[in-house]
């Protein structure tokens, strides 16, 4: 949804008549929704539970394309706006919900390979979604019409979760349920939690920007036509994709940071070769080595927030409301320097974000757990 939605923003801005700076504040809404319900999503999910969190997300999600499609019909900005409002609320609950659920499971089963490969699986997905997105932009199929699609598509899947996962709750399971509210409280103080926040929050912006802008800065900087720049977003996603089915097997040899610190270099090689080149060629191998670059980043974040069973719900809430705070927050913000400068330069900003990842990933060795000030124990 998020991918064939976010892979037409040329479309977007070009059907509300809206500038580089304007459809930058456009996006801005999308990213408020997410992060106005990131920091209590947590909390959400271990009163009613994982599935029934991402059940509501998706159910949200829907609502909100189809106040898209009204708001582009009548080109209406402010409905527009509350529309990806609501997508954005909708994301960010199951994004959280999905997470909790899945670091619980890897936890489990002891295992350093889920959680890359269930981001793998959400990253096959986002592949699915540009590559519609790009046929359909090819075929000049509008953006109300396939918004309209997309969320009758999500109305059955929620139908579906809600009927698969009966009875597969996961409330109860930690001490976050006898005093979810301290134990929110005092996750959002801890170092160690909050380091490794830092080193998500600079890929997830990573990642954010190249899902927002990739296509745009194609179109926008080096000329290109729509359906190109929804491929070079193809690209840059199949690449992710690789990244976390093979990146598993490379944190179990190398360990996390190691991991992390050679992903934040090869994100920002790419970064730094899609904005200076003068060739879609140089284009496509910047948005390859920014999506292998930026594969890891969340899914070992994650994996780590969870070291401790007993706070992982509520510590992936923090780092998960960081990250995607970055992800969906940052991006349109550099709508507003694309005015100024111009897209392809304001990428730059990502430079900042993935050096800041880069010094940040040490915090996220594996440990046993955490005191009560977030500082590692038994390191190992």
């Amino acid at each position: 949804m998020y991918a064939a939605l976010v892979s037409r923003v040329p479309a977007l801005g070009e059907e509300l008549s809206l500038s580089t700076a304007e459809l930058g504040l456009l996006l801005l809404w999308l990213s408020a929704g997410a992060v106005s319900g990131l920091p209590t999503a947590g909390l959400l999910v271990q009163r009613v539970g994982g599935s029934r969190g991402v059940t509501a997300g998706t159910s949200l999600a829907a609502t909100g394309l189809l106040l898209l499609a009204f708001g582009l019909r009548t080109a209406s900005w402010p409905v527009a706006a509350a529309a990806l409002f609501f997508i954005g609320l909708g994301m960010g609950l199951w994004e959280v919900s999905m997470n909790v659920v899945g670091s619980r499971i890897a936890h489990l089963i002891g295992s350093d390979n889920l959680l890359p490969r269930l981001h793998a699986t959400l990253s096959l997905g986002t592949v699915v979604g540009a590559l519609i997105g790009a046929f359909l932009a090819s075929m000049s199929v509008p953006l109300t019409s396939q918004n309209l699609g997309i969320a009758g598509l999500l109305a059955l899947m929620a139908l579906l979760l809600s009927r698969l996962t009966q009875g597969a709750d996961t409330r109860g399971t930690d001490d976050a349920t006898r005093t979810p509210g301290s134990i929110m409280l005092t996750s959002w103080r801890e170092r160690r939690t909050l380091l490794v926040g830092i080193c998500v929050l600079g890929f997830a912006f990573a990642e954010g920007t190249a899902n927002e802008w990739i296509a745009y800065v194609l179109v926008d900087g080096y000329g290109t036509a729509e359906h190109t720049g929804a491929l070079a977003f193809a690209a840059f996603v199949a690449a992710m994709t690789a990244g976390r089915l093979t990146g598993g097997a490379l944190v179990a040899r190398v360990g996390r940071a190691n991991v992390l610190r050679i992903s934040a270099a090869m994100a920002l090689g790419g970064v730094l070769v899609t904005a200076f080149g003068d060739a879609v060629a140089w284009a496509l191998v910047g948005a390859v080595l920014w999506g292998l670059g930026a594969a890891m980043g969340f899914p070992v974040g994650i994996a780590a927030a969870a070291d401790d069973p007993a706070r992982a719900a509520a510590r992936v809430s923090v780092i998960s409301s960081l990250g995607y705070a970055a992800f969906l927050g940052g991006p349109p913000l550099l709508g507003l320097l694309g005015g100024l400068y111009g897209i392809q330069q304001a990428i730059l900003v990502v430079c900042a974000a993935l050096l800041l990842a880069f010094l940040a990933a040490g915090s996220t060795r594996r440990i046993t757990a955490l005191g009560d000030r977030g500082s590692p124990v038994v390191p190992r």
